[in-house]
């Protein structure tokens, strides 16, 4: 299964607060408490939890259910955004929900560069009609 990247913000925060306890970092270096509170984990991995369960819904899905389930996570992902000021998710993170669902959806068995071609889009604008982040 892929690493929902809430995993990977996580294990990059452990590291941050084991170089600041070790005196490898300064307080004012150590950013990623604020970039990643804990709110903003809870929300994401709520998200991708539900974005999770309707794909393993998904048997011989249309594309229409297809991007119906990825409009859905978009949706709540802008959410998560906004109730954090609209600076939730930056280019890397962004770069990591896309990738998260882009591997998902192909872990289920779904062809995404087809689907998106049927769509006349590119495998890597699934989110881009819905997304604010």
């Amino acid at each position: 299964m892929s690493e929902r990247p809430s995993d990977v913000w996580r294990r990059n925060l452990a590291k941050e607060a084991a170089a600041l306890a070790a005196g490898r970092l300064a307080s004012q270096e150590a950013v990623l408490t604020r970039l990643f509170p804990q709110s903003l984990l809870t929300a994401t991995d709520q998200a991708l939890t539900a974005f999770e369960q309707q794909v393993r819904t998904l048997d011989a899905p249309s594309d229409d259910e297809i991007m119906e389930t990825v409009q859905s996570v978009v949706l709540d992902l802008n959410g998560v955004n906004d109730d954090h000021g609209g600076a939730g998710y930056e280019t890397d993170e962004r770069e990591l929900l896309c990738t998260y669902i882009d591997q998902t959806l192909t872990e289920a068995g779904i062809d995404v560069p087809a689907v998106a071609a049927r769509r006349n889009l590119g495998r890597w604008e699934i989110t881009d009609q819905w997304r604010e982040w």
